[in-house]
């Protein structure tokens, strides 16, 4: 299908909905105020034609831990326009290497400000508000979710990050903090273990410690089983917030030694039923899957990286209505 462009109130809209790989729309950009300390915030998106008369998909994607809203994610973009979703791509303050970024209540209400100026500009399906992201990004859209669960209808995260004081510890080396333990540092100021104020600021950006509050919001997420040897976040990261979700659920848990199996061996002793078979959105060999209530938990065999099919044909599945506008936390 052809695709045609137009420029309509400051947005770009698309005429169909297929785009090859070399014919990609630009994005828009605005600048919003934060509601909670007024900064100027900016964040590109697209929005299919659709939005302007029907009921339309939001789709907010993350940028990951070390960039910002520039971040190119054309396999994500080309993913929302050839669904005719509109394509949210907020900055939250930038790359993980200052005290407002890095998951703080400033970020997360950058995330807030520009999903609600989407939502008044636009007409959004609110029973269709799926969020998504990659590494940083896999951080902040487990965080989102244990923050603000009523928001979204379904969350996908992949390799994120879900303890930051574990992972400062595992990217410090000899007791000299590496680059992403130095870029912690920027966010927090001080090591974990400083005072229980620094602890506290930590949990508050760890998705771990919030994301028993998302048992019926659909939560997907996804590692690579190598991540951790050849890429920055070991599989825990991904499988510890499953075990909140099943607790809260009250639904048996992945147990510490089939997380030390996958961590070590990469490999489980003993797969059970669900742990096994080749996922076609995926495409790639499953080595653990399991479910809690409307949430999962996959380790596949590769690394630190996403597979957009698997979370889009996933997210597309679920509706559930969201809450709009709330204002601070």
């Amino acid at each position: 299908m052809s695709v045609r462009s137009l420029v309509l109130t400051g947005a770009l809209f698309l005429q169909g909905l297929q785009a090859p790989a070399q014919d990609l729309p630009p994005l828009a950009e605005v600048r919003l105020k934060s509601t909670l300390d007024s900064q100027s915030q900016p964040v590109r998106y697209w929005v299919p034609e659709s939005a302007t008369k029907k009921p339309t998909v939001l789709f907010v994607f993350l940028h990951s831990w070390s960039s910002d809203y520039k971040q190119t994610n054309d396999k994500w973009l080309r993913c929302a326009v050839e669904q005719g979703w509109i394509y949210l791509h907020p900055n939250f303050r930038g790359a993980n290497r200052t005290p407002q970024a890095c998951g703080s209540k400033w970020a997360r209400q950058d995330v807030l400000d520009a999903m609600d100026w989407a939502m008044n500009k636009f007409k959004v399906d609110t029973e269709r508000v799926y969020l998504c992201g990659v590494s940083g990004g896999g951080h902040m859209t487990m965080l989102m979710s244990g923050h603000h669960p009523d928001r979204f209808s379904a969350a996908s995260a992949w390799v994120g990050i879900s303890d930051i004081a574990s992972w400062y510890r595992f990217h410090t080396k000899d007791g000299t903090p590496t680059r992403y333990a130095q870029m912690i540092l920027g966010c927090f100021q001080h090591p974990p273990g400083h005072s229980k104020a620094v602890d506290a600021d930590y949990k508050d950006r760890s998705p771990l410690f919030h994301i028993h509050r998302a048992t019926s919001l659909p939560v997907d997420i996804f590692a690579g089983v190598n991540d951790g040897h050849t890429g920055s976040v070991p599989v825990r990261h991904s499988l510890d917030p499953f075990n909140r979700i099943a607790k809260a659920h009250g639904n048996p848990q992945v147990s510490e030694e089939e997380i030390q199996q996958l961590t070590v061996d990469r490999k489980l002793k003993k797969p059970g039923p669900t742990d096994q078979g080749h996922d076609a959105d995926l495409d790639r060999e499953i080595l653990l899957r399991r479910i809690s209530g409307p949430s999962r938990v996959t380790i596949f065999d590769g690394g630190h990286e996403s597979v957009p099919a698997a979370a889009i044909n996933w997210l597309s599945k679920h509706r559930r209505e969201t809450r709009r506008a709330e204002s601070g936390e």
